[in-house]
């Protein structure tokens, strides 16, 4: 049976600190010094997420706390003006929010938190409640993996899906993470595919593939 990949409700965090949209500036402050976060959730309806307040979005108080902007300045930065002035969560989050379900993958989840720079990502279910946050430690909790969990499933979904008949020639061994493949196969143009799939389980770091076509006989 093939292994099921990691997906974000694998790792994410269940224990989610939030605040509602009536949150003032001083309480968002009190709530991300004490749970150590970065950003918080704004939900509404129970666990409904409508937006989101960071770090960033709270220090354009201080930003522009002594420092008066030219008309020109204030167009070009309309909502940080706006937020600088404001002291509550409906008014100093980010909306819509930037979210991900449960049932992404892992890279899926990655390339999301690069492409729009954030650290967390509220998890949301089909209806936009809150199930959990994903950082990005979080991601890397399959690197914890252990190495004999990795040598397994590397047996398991790599050599003997490639090679049924003479797998027990391939050796898997695995150091912190890195992965060795090596023993004798029947057709060298199978190595590329060996080392691309015990790269892609999770949790492996890197692939050292050291297997080697049969020689023919005679």
């Amino acid at each position: 049976m093939s292994a099921q990949p990691f997906v974000v409700a694998d790792v994410m965090t269940r224990k989610v600190v939030a605040v509602r949209p009536a949150a003032e500036f001083k309480e968002i402050v009190a709530a991300m010094e004490r749970w150590k976060v970065s950003a918080v959730p704004v939900v509404e309806d129970g666990a409904r997420v409508v937006g989101v307040v960071s770090e960033a979005d709270l220090l354009l108080k201080e930003e522009f706390h002594d420092h008066r902007l030219g008309m020109v300045e204030q167009w070009r930065r309309i909502d940080a003006t706006a937020k600088a002035g404001s002291r509550r969560a409906r008014d100093l989050m980010t909306s819509p929010p930037v979210t991900v379900s449960p049932g992404a993958s892992l890279p899926q989840c990655a390339r999301l938190m690069a492409a729009r720079g954030v650290k967390r990502l509220p998890v949301v279910d089909a209806s936009g409640a809150i199930q959990g946050i994903v950082s990005r430690a979080d991601l890397l909790k399959v690197f914890l993996r252990p190495d004999e969990d990795l040598a397994a499933e590397v047996r398991g979904e790599v050599v003997e899906l490639l090679f049924p008949l003479s797998g027990d020639q391939v050796e898997v061994r695995v150091d912190a993470g890195v992965v060795t493949l090596s023993g004798p196969i029947p057709d060298s143009a199978l190595i590329p595919v060996a080392a691309r799939l015990a790269r892609a389980v999770e949790g492996v770091v890197d692939v050292r593939c050291r297997l080697a076509a049969e020689r023919s006989g005679g």
